[in-house]
């Protein structure tokens, strides 16, 4: 295990996931339902399955695709999705 490698990726996904939708959704899907336990495992393992495709498809990816450009085809998407939200098209 690559421990700092673990706490680079922890200190990221746990920035970028403040304060963000998926946040947003557990807290009134908790305050709708009352049941804290079940919100929170099953916010917990769409996560683990999200970040598992990513890192199965990152993985596979990065095998036929230089990671510099993988990362532009990131950034690319980022921009096209935020667009595509501006206009209400997405």
């Amino acid at each position: 295990m690559d421990w700092k490698v673990f706490w680079v990726t922890f200190a990221t996904v746990f920035l970028a996931e403040m304060g963000d939708k998926t946040q947003l959704a557990a807290l009134t899907m908790t305050a709708d339902t009352g049941v804290p336990v079940a919100v929170f495992t099953g916010a917990c393992a769409a996560l683990i399955l999200a970040t598992f495709l990513g890192v199965a498809f990152g993985s596979i990816l990065s095998q036929w695709i230089p990671p510099a450009l993988l990362k532009k085809l990131a950034g690319a998407a980022f921009i096209l999705i935020g667009g595509l939200m501006l206009l209400g098209k997405y």
